[in-house]
């Protein structure tokens, strides 16, 4: 067997008059047996299993259902436990009839391909009767379900409730709504006095502790006070509560944060660049230097 360089390689044929030997052998998958290209086939070589992987279905005469035999199984088995659990005598009916024609007279047996459904009364039909007026189709089904609704709609349309309630209910509606209103209109106006009397009592704090001198000097060394809201420093307390009022206040409410120019010199504030400008020109000659 085999080659001097391969001695495994190729087998002999398992039948008893070839034995040759076959370095591409075929198994059968069967009888596991090992044969050569001419009896490879079940029946050149007499398989002793050649249905060992066949499938096997037995119709039942009482339900009509299909039972599949097990290989390697007596079928008798198999029959028993479909008898006691899955035999159902009604199926055979629903099996074994054919559907025909509804249309009258028609006696066609509806199969898959010459079976219509009609569109208005959504039975099916043959070719022959699909359309409306071959089998007198009775039209499309009214629902129950609109007459119901249309009654409903009536009764609910005579019994509308009266002028009084409408105006009753519009009058509770109303007062709701003022109601609402009025508390967000009084949160507000607490929020703003309450602001106003916080910016006061600084304003008040801020001129007293301002000396009749706070004013005098050089500016340019008195940088102690910031703006919360735009960072712009001042010389002295007065101005920066002069700085809010005009700049972040409005009539005693307060508005946008807005970008403010400082001047170089004198560190006043100011709203927009031309302002800066002008101010630089008119109070310190038109230099830029500090």
């Amino acid at each position: 067997m085999g080659t001097p360089e391969f001695p495994n390689l190729g087998n002999h044929c398992s039948v008893s008059d070839c034995r040759q030997l076959d370095f591409l052998p075929f198994t059968c998958d069967r009888c596991d047996q090992i044969y050569c290209l001419e009896h490879r086939g079940y029946i050149e070589h007499k398989c002793t299993k050649p249905n060992k992987e066949d499938v096997k279905v037995v119709i039942c005469p009482l339900c009509a259902k299909g039972v599949r035999l097990i290989p390697d199984q007596d079928p008798n088995m198999a029959w028993d436990h479909h008898v006691n659990i899955d035999c159902d005598p009604s199926n055979y009916e629903k099996v074994t009839k054919k559907r025909k024609c509804p249309a009258p007279g028609c006696r066609e047996v509806l199969v898959f391909s010459n079976t219509i459904k009609c569109r208005d009364c959504l039975e099916d039909h043959c070719l022959k009767h699909r359309f409306g007026p071959d089998h007198k189709c009775s039209g499309p089904k009214k629902l129950e379900t609109s007459f119901s609704f249309m009654s409903l709609f009536n009764t609910i349309k005579k019994e509308e409730p009266k002028p009084t309630l409408t105006s009753t209910a519009s009058s509770k509606w109303t007062s709701s709504f003022l109601s609402v209103a009025s508390n967000i209109r009084a949160s507000a106006e607490a929020s703003m006095s309450k602001l106003s009397n916080e910016i006061n009592h600084v304003w008040l704090a801020a001129r007293d502790s301002a000396g009749p001198n706070s004013g005098s000097g050089n500016k340019n060394d008195l940088q102690e006070e910031s703006c919360t809201q735009c960072g712009v420093k001042f010389s002295s307390a007065i101005s920066l509560v002069d700085h809010v009022q005009q700049v972040h206040e409005s009539n005693g409410k307060p508005v946008g944060v807005k970008k403010i120019e400082a001047c170089p010199k004198c560190s006043g504030g100011f709203v927009d660049p031309v302002s800066l400008v002008e101010h630089v020109e008119r109070d310190h000659g038109g230099g830029s230097g500090a």
